[in-house]
């Protein structure tokens, strides 16, 4: 199945089992179905429940906090993750501090997804991968979709949970296969981490302790670093394993330390802008709770600092690629 229908199903499933459950966004409704058609079939199946709003990112943020401080569980899609933007104020300082300002009397579990990431010539501000801007915010949980993480593992724990979730789906995984059953080609050594996180999968076609790095990337750029690790591998045996984390923000940071400690090496990939990124973090809390076991320092890589243009060849030269992956791999390694 591919992505984007697994999420479609997802959502299905949500309105199914839980009454509270609404959504909400722009032209989410059939026949259309979602700019990039998740939502297809759901507000026939549930008239009613499945809104289409007004163009208004604030607005449609701002109903969802209303919603789900009476009671509700609204999944609100913002079409472009550019568009986070406007509704930064209700997502900053009002979703994510009712549970604290009110001691947990009220609560507003608000699930916002929305598609992010360049790739496909959209232009300067419909391609950017903003998610970084929103990493440290008390209370809100940022997690990114992944084809190792079942999206109806992820979305029940966000429907059982109080916290607001920020749900990042980078636009070129929609039409490709999830690979929850483990079909990745890179062997899976299955999820892990610590309770009360989404778990963390491994990566790898050995044993950890002949891996010479670790390699953590979420999203879309996990698929990358999986084709390239996968290739290296066959053709230099040089092994590494790959960790994809599902939530970026608060950080599991059991299963990486426990990665790192071992191989001693870390590159993360991440296709937000380079600097004051969750690369970056990633980078220095491990280099600190890891000082004196690592042969060589982090080492990060990201989006080129710029604003996204709308050729697709300047495009490719802006955005991490398999190149750039497979260049840093050989470096962090040797």
């Amino acid at each position: 199945m591919i992505y984007a229908r697994a999420l479609g199903d997802t959502l299905g499933h949500a309105l199914e089992s839980d009454p509270r459950v609404v959504l909400l966004g722009e032209d989410i409704l059939d026949p259309y179905g979602g700019a990039f058609k998740v939502t297809r079939g759901l507000s026939t199946s549930y008239p009613g429940r499945v809104r289409a709003t007004p163009i208004s990112e604030a607005a449609i943020a701002g109903v969802s906090a209303g919603l789900a401080l009476a009671g509700f569980r609204p999944i609100a899609e913002i079409m472009f993750g550019d568009f986070l933007t406007l509704c930064f104020d209700q997502i900053a300082n009002h979703i994510a501090k009712y549970g604290a300002m009110y001691d947990g009397a009220a609560t507003c579990p608000v699930v916002i997804r929305t598609p992010s990431g360049g790739g496909r010539g959209y232009s300067p501000t419909h391609s950017q991968s903003l998610e970084k801007h929103f990493l440290g915010i008390p209370h809100l949980r940022v997690v990114a979709g992944s084809l190792w993480h079942d999206p109806v593992t992820l979305f029940e724990d966000f429907l059982t949970d109080d916290r607001p979730v920020l749900h990042i789906e980078h636009k070129l995984l929609y039409p490709l296969h999830v690979a929850t059953n483990g079909h990745a080609n890179l062997a899976t050594g299955g999820p892990n981490g610590s309770s009360g996180f989404p778990p963390t999968v491994s990566l790898r076609l050995v044993a950890r302790e002949d891996c010479s790095l670790t390699v953590v990337a979420y999203g879309y750029q996990a698929e990358l670093a999986r084709r390239v690790l996968e290739r290296v591998a066959i053709e230099e045996e040089l092994f590494a394993e790959l960790l994809v984390p599902a939530q970026l923000s608060p950080v599991d940071w059991a299963p990486l330390e426990r990665s790192v400690s071992v191989t001693g090496r870390l590159l993360t990939v991440e296709e937000s802008t380079g600097g004051w990124s969750w690369g970056t973090e990633i980078a220095a809390q491990l280099g600190s709770r890891l000082f004196g076991r690592l042969r060589r320092a982090p080492s990060v890589l990201a989006s080129v600092p710029d604003v996204i243009p709308s050729a697709p060849d300047r495009e490719a030269q802006m955005l991490v690629a398999e190149g750039q992956i497979e260049h840093a791999v050989r470096e962090v390694s040797e």
